[in-house]
């Protein structure tokens, strides 16, 4: 078995890293840069976006950070990170609103982009009010969001919400809070958080 994972760790990168060390299986991190070696000709041909993060388990390739996480759960079912086959509907569908309305919503709204109410319609996630409510609703009074255990979507809802919080583009909702300081404790996050900000520190130190 084999399972490279491409990442900066100024980056998506970091859920992907997350769901790995939930896996507990070894794998080999390649970092990438993104003004020469995420565009090279060479990665191009793994991932065409030229973006990370992007895994490749015994030669399948695996890019976009809900598809990660739902393959690695999958991938390694002795991790315990997906429900059983009849009991997913929650898990894909609050994994995907996430990845969907929620990341489309947030950008949108980060980069001052808003339409116009009547166009409302012609968007995947109607308004960001909207969005960041069903969200709410997703995460209200749970432990975690799919089910009485925690899953590959708390990795992917957890680690979009605890980033909104920390950079202010989620609002700084009770139920948004209680949910992400649970899941952020998770002994596996905090192993991948500290790869990370070291591989951080690592490169401002080389600039």
């Amino acid at each position: 078995m084999t399972l490279t994972f491409y990442t900066n760790p100024m980056s998506r990168g970091q859920i992907a890293r997350w769901m790995l060390e939930e896996v507990g299986a070894p794998y080999e991190t390649v970092v990438l840069g993104y003004a020469e070696s995420m565009k090279a000709a060479d990665y191009l041909a793994i991932n065409p976006m030229g973006k990370v993060p992007t895994i490749v388990h015994d030669g399948k390739v695996v890019t976009e950070c809900a598809a990660v996480c739902a393959y690695l759960a999958d991938a390694f079912p002795d991790a315990g990170l997906a429900p059983a086959l009849a009991d997913r509907a929650e898990y894909y569908r609050w994994m995907f609103f996430a990845a969907g309305p929620v990341e489309a919503a947030v950008t949108n709204k980060a980069m001052g982009f808003e339409a116009a109410p009547e166009k409302g319609r012609t968007l995947g996630y109607g308004c960001f009010e909207d969005t960041i409510d069903a969200l709410e609703t997703a995460v209200a009074g749970k432990t975690y969001i799919a089910g009485d255990r925690f899953s590959a979507a708390d990795v992917y809802v957890g680690a979009q919400i605890g980033w909104g919080l920390a950079f202010g583009t989620i609002p700084d909702r009770p139920a948004f809070k209680t949910y992400a300081e649970a899941i952020l404790q998770r002994p596996a996050y905090l192993r991948a958080k500290a790869i990370d900000d070291a591989l951080i520190a690592a490169q401002k130190a080389d600039a």
